[in-house]
């Protein structure tokens, strides 16, 4: 059953009307129909399908010539020279950024929900006039067995059936714990008959009127005289009976008062978060005086970079728009408070910087190890390329396939590991096998450079039937999408309207 007044509640809890809800549910069903009748009617030649379920389904069989860079490690000799290079080049690497140290406020649901309180008026007003939700109305479960009587029946039909209903009434009296029985053997109703004449739980308003009369007179396990009803004669059992129960106010009052508590919060929650918003502003100079106003404490935090630090997780401070705000120049060199920024939907922080460490670039001596590993790998991979590549120039003149491994099969929609570098394993399904063997070079960053032979390419014999269907789908979605964008970039430009989304503007302003 719909409750109204349960309805208006739960959206007052949110913060919104109920024009306000259905207006929204309106243009949702709106915009899903749009889409709908949008990307439904989007279609892909079955032969663009059937061409990229071939390219899938291809498999190609490889060899693989691998130059490891260890093979080449005692060709390569790294001077200080070169590492003093390096380091020059890329100072950046080496770079320790710019760091603050921050005092912060944290002012979020939880602070507002410290003043806000529901009195027992409230409450009691409440339970008053919705005193139907804390109640659970009773239930009854009935059994009935029917002598039907046609609508147009004679006289003497109907006494015929009359007797008859009495004659089972009589039975069903003398041994009342029968009446499953005697109904399954006697009563005309086809819906409840092989049920023993069970109705289930009967609601107001289903039955004819004398039948439910009957059935919200009786008690537990009583059996009724004959009930007559539009379709006949009726003796009507209630086998079970679950009276109402209504829940007392102090029973209700943890539900009423958690529910209070959350409309109160939505508009509380406005007024407070501009009262902070206006605190930490207006008094700048230390976040003390908004603390002890809203009963906040003072949190601090190191370590703060001007991007996200994955080493402080989900701190409130490890937020783009917070670091923003607290790497400004007003911040840093002022020392003042930065402007309560909403990190999380109801949760705003306010912040003002402690210490200041400005980036440094850490000493060669510091690094030079580092350095000199990493020039070496480079080294190394230079001289395995450059050995790849020979080879592999070599082996397209000759079609040589001397020195390869052992053959392996690649597809698209394998599902095992094909055995050979992922990088590796893209370059050869790209590979244009127009011509046989065909020969791929790729380099294979901290580990060498590959060449791969392709030998032969086959289509299997059976393809799988249910996966290319599930891929023209796949396809024709792909398609719905890019000619709904197509209609989303159409309807711009009929109306003029631009989104203006460069660093500067986001947030600030959209036309």
């Amino acid at each position: 059953s719909f409750d109204l007044d349960a309805y208006k509640a739960f959206l007052a809890s949110q913060g919104m009307s109920a024009q306000n809800f259905e207006q929204r549910v309106g243009y949702q069903l709106a915009v899903q129909q749009l889409a709908g009748s949008v990307q439904a009617t989007a279609f892909a030649p079955r032969s663009v399908a059937n061409r990229l379920s071939d390219i899938n389904d291809q498999q190609r069989e490889v060899q693989e010539l691998l130059f490891p860079i260890a093979n080449f490690a005692s060709q390569v000799k790294v001077t200080d020279d070169m590492v003093k290079a390096y380091y020059d080049k890329n100072a950046a690497l080496f770079t320790v950024p710019e760091q603050v140290k921050a005092e912060y406020l944290v002012f979020d649901a939880d602070t507002v929900a410290k003043q806000v309180n529901v009195t027992d008026a409230e409450v009691q007003d409440v339970y008053n006039k919705s005193k139907e939700r804390f109640s659970t109305p009773e239930k009854r479960s009935a059994s009935h067995i029917l002598i039907a009587v046609p609508k147009d029946a004679k006289p003497a039909d109907d006494a015929a059936a009359k007797a008859k209903a009495q004659a089972i009434l009589a039975e069903v009296q003398k041994n009342p714990n029968d009446f499953a029985k005697i109904a399954k053997a006697q009563s005309q109703d086809p819906g409840s008959a092989e049920l023993g004449g069970d109705l289930g739980v009967v609601e107001k308003g289903v039955f004819d009127k004398p039948v439910e009369d009957a059935i919200f007179k009786l008690k537990e396990g009583e059996v009724s005289g004959l009930v007559r009803s539009s379709f006949g004669y009726h003796i009507v059992k209630v086998t079970k009976l679950v009276p109402a129960v209504q829940k007392s106010l102090e029973e209700a009052k943890p539900e009423i008062v958690a529910e209070l508590k959350k409309a109160k919060l939505a508009s509380k929650y406005s007024e407070l978060a501009e009262s902070f918003s206006n605190t930490v502003y207006e008094q700048s100079d230390s976040l003390k005086p908004a603390a002890d106003k809203f009963g906040l404490t003072i949190q601090t935090a190191d370590g703060l970079t001007r991007t996200p630090n994955p080493a402080l997780g989900k701190s409130p401070v490890n937020n783009e728009k917070f670091l923003k705000a607290i790497f400004s120049q007003d911040a840093i060199a002022n020392k003042r408070n930065t402007e309560a920024v909403e990190v999380a939907p109801s949760t705003l922080v306010a912040g003002r910087v402690v210490e200041f460490k400005p980036a440094t670039k850490r000493p060669l001596a510091e690094v030079q190890d580092q350095i000199r590993q990493r020039v070496t790998q480079e080294e190394e991979q230079r001289l395995a390329r450059q050995a790849g590549e020979a080879k592999l120039a070599a082996l397209k003149a000759s079609g040589d396939a001397s020195g390869f491994g052992e053959v392996k099969v690649l597809s698209r929609t394998m599902q095992k590991d094909p055995g050979i570098n992922p990088a590796a394993a893209i370059a050869v399904l790209k590979a244009d096998v127009s011509k046989l063997p065909a020969y791929v070079g790729v380099e294979l960053p901290g580990q060498g450079y590959g060449v791969y032979r392709i030998g032969k390419v086959t289509q299997p014999a059976q393809p799988d039937q249910a996966r290319r269907k599930q891929e023209a789908e796949a396809i024709a979605r792909a398609v719905g999408n890019a000619e709904m964008y197509g209609y989303i970039e159409a309807l711009k430009k009929k109306a003029k309207a631009k989104v203006n989304v460069s660093p500067a503007a986001l947030g600030a302003k959209a036309e």
